[in-house]
């Protein structure tokens, strides 16, 4: 907020008065009368209570309070201002700041007048309200009987016509004053008072403010408040099978041990492990289902073992003096794996709490799958529906569609290559920097005829083990399918029990539970899990050649063959959005070679996509 005032100088050289505008008696009546309201307000300043500038003492009037600063604080107001050449607006100004400061005598002795507060506005604010300091005219400034023969005064008038030009600028400058000390007083007592004016004025205005700090957390959390979404979560049996799985099949893992549950949701993850025979598990999360989350484990009298903290686990503390844990167990996957970067949190808890030696993160390993998807169906429902909406053509609608990746399910018979390893993430030991990667890829078709090809397919593979450590590229992924044994062995229905297992102990069951590797699938070849698939539609289709067809070589060995199929070579870029950390920001450059005979190689594709 900016105030701006008329300026208070008088310029009185130069001037060329005309003889015939001269005040005439009536017109110094008027100005008189005029005055008079101006001249009250003076005397009433004069006769009320002032507080000294550089002292807690209060005076019956202002003249008393600078006679007091002039004698024991050897300060005289006026004599500083005439020194520093201070207009009217630049006083107050002064006095404002001498009252809000507290500075010393000496201090405002060695001021220059080019200091910053002579032009601020926050010195306009009185600091006492109806300060008779500020609401002095300024021929009040200093009593006739304190002028001495060295203030400047104007030379006596040589002859009547000087004397009342004199008189006339000496008039306008003095009416002047009387205007700028009115609007003053109009401005500071004007629709709010005197703290509500310092308020605004100390409002950082759109140059001095920085841009509002973004929230990308808020959304996050709030969205895992309602019951809906940890109900699908829940129900999506390969996920939550394979967690019980693991956490109820490797009881020497957990027996004694102290569990954190990073993201615990309805705390079903926690509930496990204290049935596995955990020593304690401390279950985190940041949004408003850990309150639900606190009655849930009451109601199942687990309070003893489970303790619920609601905060982010970047910023909590661990209870009962406990530095670390020895199993970190967290469902923090999204989709396409990294969307959410809930994962980053993960690896903060892994940095603070996990125990260095022997701690053992569940899942312990993710691996990113890549490959080409037939994708037709897909194609037909995202772009194709808007062609021919009750007779008319809409496909504008389709433009942006490419321009965000899809998430939905597609079959198995839907992919038309092997599936390429993109990243593989070994929770042990992987930063949040590598988190951004790039990877280049090489897939060949597969589709047993020619084919257009209209999408990539992206989905990841997750794995657990007890020691925490990587799994052999040679160990495949389980692919879930629908009615396996596992899926019936730890989700009950309808109320009957799960089979019981004859606790058992020794070393020959370590070693088991070491080699054991539990994992499941989000691939298109498993039981859909509520991740599903993540689509990348392309712009142009690619033409696959028959991909069962095999092509015959002649090698050091002898013959041989390669796959005929076409070739799609490229690198994929994934990284954090900028716009907001929870999405993800992903470019595919690639180009297509008819077959393994061919060296001609197409034109580079890059396409652009938004994981939201």
């Amino acid at each position: 907020m900016t105030i701006r005032f008329a300026a208070a100088t008088i310029h009185t050289t130069g001037e060329d008065v005309d003889d015939h505008s001269v005040s005439s008696e009536s017109d110094s009546d008027y100005a008189e009368e005029d005055n008079n309201f101006e001249d009250w307000v003076s005397d009433q300043a004069q006769n009320q209570s002032c507080r000294s500038l550089f002292e807690d003492k209060a005076f019956p009037s202002a003249a008393a309070a600078r006679a007091h600063d002039k004698d024991v604080h050897n300060f005289d107001l006026r004599t500083i201002s005439a020194k520093l050449e201070l207009d009217l607006h630049q006083r107050i100004r002064l006095i404002n700041f001498i009252r809000k400061h507290a500075p010393t005598p000496e201090d405002i002795g060695n001021l220059t007048g080019a200091e910053t507060f002579f032009s601020s506005d926050e010195y306009l604010i009185p600091q006492i309200e109806d300060d008779p300091l500020l609401q002095l005219e300024m021929n009040d400034w200093s009593d006739d009987e304190d002028l001495s023969s060295t203030d400047q005064r104007p030379a006596p008038p040589a002859d009547l016509p000087s004397a009342l030009r004199q008189m006339q600028l000496l008039e306008r400058k003095l009416a002047q004053a009387h205007r700028d000390m009115a609007e003053y007083r109009s401005l500071v007592g004007q629709q709010f008072d005197a703290g509500r004016f310092a308020e605004i004025i100390n409002e950082p205005g759109p140059s001095s403010a920085g841009p509002s700090p973004r929230d990308d957390d808020t959304h996050y959390f709030s969205s895992y408040c309602e019951n809906d979404i940890h109900a699908v979560m829940i129900q999506d049996k390969v996920r939550t099978s394979t967690y019980a799985s693991f956490i109820l099949t490797n009881p020497i893992l957990f027996r004694d041990a102290v569990v954190l549950d990073v993201g615990c949701g309805t705390g079903i993850l926690s509930l496990l492990a204290a049935k596995s025979g955990a020593k304690h598990v401390y279950a985190v999360d940041a949004s408003d289902i850990a309150e639900k989350a606190e009655q849930i484990v009451k109601a199942n009298g687990l309070e003893n073992v489970i303790t619920v903290i609601r905060g982010k686990v970047e910023e909590i503390s661990l209870p009962d003096d406990v530095e670390h844990v020895d199993i970190i167990i967290s469902e923090w996957m999204g989709y396409a794996l990294l969307y959410e970067s809930m994962l980053d949190s993960v690896l903060q808890a892994r940095d603070r709490f996990l125990k260095p030696e022997g701690g053992v993160m569940a899942p312990s390993q993710c691996r990113i799958m890549f490959g080409l998807c037939e994708g037709s169906e897909i194609l037909k429902e995202r772009i194709g529906f808007w062609s021919d909406v009750y007779g008319f053509d809409l496909s504008v609608m389709a433009n942006d569609v490419y321009e965000e990746a899809i998430v939905d399910v597609v079959g198995p018979e839907s992919l038309a290559s092997e599936p390429y390893l993109l990243k593989d993430l070994h929770l042990k030991d992987i930063t949040t920097r590598q988190l951004d990667f790039t990877s280049q890829f090489t897939l060949v078709s597969t589709t047993p005829k020619r084919t257009k090809i209209h999408a990539f397919v992206l989905y990841f593979d997750t794995f657990f083990t007890t020691t925490g450590e990587p799994v052999s590229p040679e160990v495949p992924v389980r692919v879930t399918k629908e009615g396996d044994v596992t899926l019936a062995e730890v989700w009950p229905v309808g109320g009957k029990a799960p089979p019981q297992r004859r606790a058992s102990t020794g070393p020959g069951l370590k070693q088991k539970e070491d080699k054991r590797v539990t994992s499941f699938s989000t691939g298109p070849c498993s039981q859909p899990t509520h991740w599903k698939q993540t689509i990348f539609l392309l712009r142009d289709p690619i033409h696959a050649e028959d991909g069962m067809l095999h092509i015959p070589t002649q090698n050091l060995d002898g013959a041989g063959s390669m796959n005929a199929g076409t070739i799609v070579t490229g690198s994929f870029y994934c990284k954090k959005s900028a716009t907001n950390s929870r999405e993800l920001d992903v470019e595919i450059h690639y180009s297509v070679r008819q077959n393994a005979e061919t060296t001609a190689v197409g034109e580079t594709v890059v396409q652009i996509y938004k994981v939201r």
